[in-house]
This record gives C-alpha cells, structure tokens and sequence, in this order.
C-alpha cells in the first residue's frame, strides 16, 4: 500500500513537473508581432506563441503570422492588406523584402503603418538587424519621394501605440560653417516635425537644407539624398546617396563630418556615426576619411 502510494506521488510529481515546463517553454517562446489597429492610426502589439526553433524558420513564421488575418477582425494583419511577398533574403542581419506591384495601392498612411509593423517585428528577433523593402525589385520612395533605405525599430518607435501623422516641436543644435570654411558654427533651430520621422533623419535633412541665419553657411552639397538614418547600440548610421560626394561649398572635409556627426551626438542615444554612401562603407572621402570610420565629437573644430 504504501508503495503504490510513493508511486503515485512520484507520478503526480513528474506530471506537474512537465506541465510547468511546457508553461516555461511557452513563455520564452512569446513573440510581439506588431499589426495595424482597425482604425488605420496607429500600430498595436500583440504576443504571437513562436513554434519553430530554428532562426529561419522562425522569420518565415512571423510573416506567415503577419499574413494572418485576426479571427474577430479586431485588428488588419500588415501582409494581409492586398499584396504579397515575391521574396525575401537575408545576409549579414539585413533583411530584404520584396514586395508585388500592388504594395504601391496602399495608401500613405495604410503604407507607413504597415512598415512600422513589418519593421518593429522582424528586428525584434535576434537574427535580424535591420529592413529592407523593396517593390517588384524596386527602391522604395516616400510619399515625398525620399529614398526608403534600411531600417530599424528606432525609426518608428515614436509612433508605437499613438496617432499617425502627429507633429511635435522640437529644438535641435546643428553644426555649420564658418565665413572661411574651417571651423564649425553652431545654431538653435525650432523645428516642428511629423514624428513618422526620427530625430536622426530630421537632423541629416536639415543639414543638407542649409542653414537660416547669417555669418553661417552650408556644409553639404543640397543634392545630397537621405537614403536611410538608422541608430543602433549608440551608432547613427547614416546612408546618403553619391551626390555627397561633391561638395559644392568650399569647406574643409573635416567641417563636413563633423557638420553631421557633432550634430547628432548632440541626441542622448548617439555616440558615434557612421556615414555610408548608398550602403558601401568601403570609400573615402575627399581622399581623406575612411567611410568604415566610427566618428566621435571634436570640439576642437568648433569656432569660439
């Protein structure tokens, strides 16, 4: 009798024991997948139960969830808005999405809520750093026709849970040239800004504007597009396109890096830049700094 009852307990042990596992188990495998809310106005989270195991496999299951139209309607699948996936790839935590023709119907705001979706989710998993869309193997443009590069959860993470299209007014320092073009001239701009765009891009796209008042001048070429501006672990990688290249202002290309990257040091989550041009670090410019460069501050350029 008392044996039976020593296994019986024994059995009721092993038993809970593998309950609490699975619960364990289901816990870590917990994903947030990012969908567009039902109104169109903002994105929402909602935690998705990851069955695969495997890094890709993973991936190929979050779009699938993102494909998958809520049981009650509560809330729009962001690939499941009336186009689809031709293919994708991934390499070295890029990933590359192409879409079908039919992603250019969606309309502006259908379309930036989708991005952030697709975007927020995938570089939530560990093996993907940034995104990547393009359109029947097409560059993808804005409704402002700026060039839609890689991106990161960071670029939309002010509109997590809030209305889109929102505008807040923000103050920002930037760096521009002096009279002769050696030494860096700071300024205060007020800028009011739609905050579908991160700090770090404003920052780059008022640079290239030039600058407003007197005694102060440009420091890049106005031609200069803004394919991406990405922060991640203290780095702002920011991707122009060739155009920066020529410098139409007689300045030195030390004010010129230093014009962007003390700019956006002066952001609390920037440390250090990283400029490419279209993607490739592997150039230098004005034959004298090294795109693979991590830059920091240098307050010795700046003009007392």
């Amino acid at each position: 009798m008392k044996r039976g009852l020593l296994l019986l307990c024994i059995i009721i042990c092993i038993m809970t024991c593998c309950s609490c596992g699975k619960k364990g188990n289901q816990t870590e495998n917990m994903f947030p997948v990012y969908y567009v809310s039902k109104s169109e106005t903002k994105i929402e989270m909602h935690p998705y139960a990851l069955q695969e195991e495997e890094g890709k496999a993973q991936i190929e299951e979050l779009l699938r969830a993102m494909a998958t139209p809520a049981a009650k309607n509560e809330y729009k699948a962001p690939l499941a808005m009336g186009f689809q996936i031709l293919d994708y790839s991934l390499q070295n935590g890029k990933l590359l999405i192409n879409m079908d023709e039919k992603y250019k119907e969606l309309s502006t705001i259908q379309e930036v809520l989708v991005r952030a979706a697709i975007v927020r989710t995938l570089t939530g998993h560990p093996d993907v750093n940034f995104v990547a869309i393009r359109v029947n193997n097409e560059q993808l443009f804005d409704n402002l026709g700026n060039l839609v590069g890689w991106m990161n959860a960071d670029q939309f993470i002010e509109n997590d849970g809030k209305e889109i299209n929102t505008y807040e007014e923000v103050k920002l320092k930037l760096y521009f040239a002096n009279a002769t073009g050696d030494m860096l001239m700071p300024t205060i701009r007020i800028k009011e800004y739609n905050t579908n765009i991160s700090l770090e891009k404003l920052i780059v796209e008022e640079l290239i504007k030039g600058p407003n008042g007197e005694n102060i001048y440009p420091t890049i070429n106005p031609a200069t597009k803004v394919a991406s501006v990405t922060v991640k672990d203290g780095v702002c990688y920011v991707n122009l396109d060739e155009n920066f290249l020529s410098q139409t202002y007689t300045v030195t290309p030390e004010v010129t890096i230093f014009s962007i990257t003390n700019s956006l040091v002066e952001l609390p989550n920037v440390n250090k830049v990283q400029i490419s041009i279209n993607g490739d670090t592997s150039g230098v410019y004005r034959e004298k700094y090294s795109f693979a460069t991590y830059f920091e501050r240098n307050l010795d350029l700046i003009q007392k």
